[in-house]
């Protein structure tokens, strides 16, 4: 699917995540640098009602807002430090996870052992982004 959306419309990508994804599944947001991965994140913590500020975990690695959404930047992990670090059980908790900067490894390996992965790439066009979701 792709839909291309400004900031005052992302509610529809939201919408139509919240559709046909399961309560429980990992989006991996792929995108260069300030393409909209965060700012996608904020969309959907807004959606499911949670007032937490949300900004990118790029020196935490993890954001927990509320008990059902996870934030994740693993711009400075590889596969192999992110399964060293533990960080692999925090899947296993409910709700949606959202993951900038993971791994073809990653996903893989996650797709393997049976969770819901969806990707959402994100591509800026003009004032709006180009939205490329993978269920």
């Amino acid at each position: 699917m792709e839909m291309l959306a400004s900031l005052n419309d992302l509610d529809k990508v939201v919408s139509y995540l919240s559709d046909v994804l399961p309560k429980n599944a990992i989006l991996f947001l792929q995108g260069d640098l300030a393409a909209g991965k965060t700012t996608l994140t904020q969309a959907v913590a807004k959606a499911k009602g949670i007032d937490a500020e949300v900004t990118s975990p790029t020196f935490s690695l993890q954001q927990c807002y509320a008990e059902d959404l996870y934030h994740y930047d693993l711009y400075r992990l590889d596969h192999e430090a992110f399964m060293q670090l533990g960080l692999f059980e925090e899947f296993e908790k409910s709700g949606w996870h959202m993951v900038e900067w993971g791994s073809d490894t990653l996903k893989s390996f996650l797709e393997g052992v049976g969770y819901n992965v969806a990707t959402v790439e994100i591509e800026p066009y003009e004032n709006s982004r180009i939205y490329r979701i993978t269920i």
